[in-house]
């Protein structure tokens, strides 16, 4: 058998489109066809609003047709294609499930435009999978129908296994209410679930008799899927999506860019939705003549130790090494210390192991317990460089001072306010839109309030430790969660913890878990 897979395009004179499955939601579920299609297309033609974040497999450079009802997508994607140019046309779910691509690919081939059809992840077991709902477990059939194309629902309430039922939209209740009056019992368990595997799934899991009132003051968003049979009844124990400890909480996480990627995807694989707003711009200093003495120093042995009391730092060294041609090896006879894990992670990417990071409490003063006095007789130099931000504090210098250390404090970078984030951003920080808010120092604290506002009593504010709590509380805001450890991980499962604990009473108490932004005046109720 051939295992060799397709090329990811082959090159047509005519042109070429792709009609690629973009799956039911979850950005997540592209094939690996689809992703390399998109890695080389010249041209991609989609419906942005539903499916724009796809584009981070595209180059940069791509061109992007956005699809509305009024623009049809054949004339779009053939267009595009002509004069050889490699087109993508992203789905919704399978291209050839219920799906009206028919007409597209009609025009390619009336256009003369060569195509090829990539499957993808249909919601019909997708959305099914994500509500903890298994599609087989119910009898020996799986029927899926389009209830647009449906006019007798006979033919499908006798189906002996699990129905999964398209587009019902608004009409889900006269649905139930057909299959019922065509023999279904009415106390068949029944779902619906709007914008199945995205952080906005909701699911209501009732019977064919009692939808109407189970679906009455519910927010169920479209797309949307009907599933009825006896696997519903499964969901209680199979469900893993909607009960994850944060799931769709909105938390802001105010620090660069650079500083968030990974607590972005950590508090995504809680559930939650992150949202990334610059409070602090790092910029090199004013006047570079200090580090790049401290540089050279460095090279001609005039320290016995280097400092890193952040990742920016480590980044600070490490673009003045790239600037001299240096690398990693030029630390070679240094001993090298880390104030906690992630900056010690950051010099390992630089190719440094730290010979020094706190095992208790990861700060300036956790480093300074651990710190050895200076002892002329073990160390031939008694000079430590500490390539720090502008506003460091002077609790390090003074600690290692009066351990018997030299140290020379250098201005590696300088942090300044960002400016305001979109007033969109502000009016949900001060209104209550947004569940949580983490912050990650007292300088993101500050920061925020000063150029966004104090966050509305509701949200559940995260301060990764005391120091950062003081300021906070400084500034009248109530700390519901800190760390264990001052690591921004730490925080992220801090707060993880404490949305668990949050459901589960919830549950406990045979009430719907509710977001904290939902406790808020006017907020609109979900059922789950």
């Amino acid at each position: 058998m051939p295992t060799n897979s397709p090329p990811p395009f082959v090159e047509h004179a005519g042109g070429f489109v792709a009609f690629v499955g973009a799956g039911p939601g979850d950005e997540n579920l592209l094939t690996l066809r689809g992703a390399a299609l998109l890695g080389k297309a010249d041209a991609v033609v989609l419906d942005r609003a539903a499916f724009g974040a796809l584009l981070r497999h595209a180059r940069p450079d791509v061109e992007v047709i956005d699809v509305t009802d009024d623009d049809p997508a054949p004339l779009g994607a053939v267009k595009a294609a002509k004069g050889g140019r490699r087109v993508v046309r992203l789905c919704p779910g399978d291209p050839m499930f219920f799906s009206s691509i028919s007409e597209e690919v009609a025009a390619c081939a009336k256009g003369e435009v060569d195509f090829e059809i990539v499957p993808g992840v249909p919601p019909a077991t997708a959305v099914l999978a994500y509500a903890g709902i298994p599609a087989a477990a119910s009898g020996p059939e799986f029927r899926v129908v389009d209830a647009g194309l449906v006019d007798d629902w006979s033919v499908h309430a006798a189906t002996a296994g699990t129905l999964v039922i398209y587009n019902a939209g608004g009409d889900t209740v006269s649905v139930g209410k057909a299959l019922v009056a065509a023999g279904r019992p009415d106390t068949t368990p029944v779902a619906v679930t709007g914008a199945g595997t995205t952080t906005e799934q909701t699911t209501v899991a009732s019977t064919l008799g009692r939808l109407g009132p189970d679906l009455k003051h519910a927010v169920i968003d479209e797309p949307s899927l009907m599933v009825v049979g006896e696997a519903v009844t499964l969901r209680d124990s199979l469900s893993w999506f909607e009960t994850k400890p944060l799931f769709g909480w909105r938390v802001l996480v105010p620090r660069t860019k650079e500083q968030s990627a990974r607590l972005v995807e950590q508090l995504r694989s809680y559930g939650a939705v992150p949202e990334e707003v610059p409070t602090i711009s790092v910029e090199p200093p004013r006047t570079p003549q200090q580090m790049d003495r401290a540089i050279k120093g460095l090279v001609t042995g005039r320290y016995e130790w280097v400092v890193f009391t952040s990742g920016n730092a480590v980044k600070a060294v490490r673009e003045k090494f790239e600037e001299y041609g240096l690398d990693a090896r030029a630390f070679a006879g240094l001993k090298v210390a880390a104030v906690g894990e992630a900056t010690a992670r950051a010099l390992v990417e630089f190719g440094v192991r730290p010979d020094l990071v706190p095992t208790g409490q990861q700060s300036s003063e956790g480093l300074l317990a651990e710190w050895p006095p200076y002892d002329s007789m073990l160390d031939p130099i008694n000079r430590v460089l500490l390539p720090r931000a502008d506003i460091a504090t002077e609790a390090l210098v003074a600690g290692l001072t009066e351990l018997g250390w030299e140290c020379d404090d250098v201005t590696a970078y300088r942090t300044v306010r960002a400016a305001p984030p979109p007033a969109p951003i502000r009016e949900a920080i001060k209104g209550g839109g947004f569940d949580a808010v983490l912050f990650t120092s007292s300088s993101t604290v500050r920061n925020l309030v000063g150029i966004a506002g104090k966050p509305h009593n509701v949200t559940v504010i995260a301060a990764i430790g005391p120091q950062t709590v003081r300021t906070a509380e400084e500034f009248g805001l109530r700390v519901d969660v800190m760390a264990d450890r001052p690591s921004a991980s730490a925080l992220a499962a801090a707060l993880a913890e404490y949305g668990a604990k949050q459901r589960q009473a919830a549950v406990a108490a045979g009430e719907t878990p509710r977001r904290p932004s939902q406790t808020r005046r006017g907020a609109r109720r979900r059922a789950k």
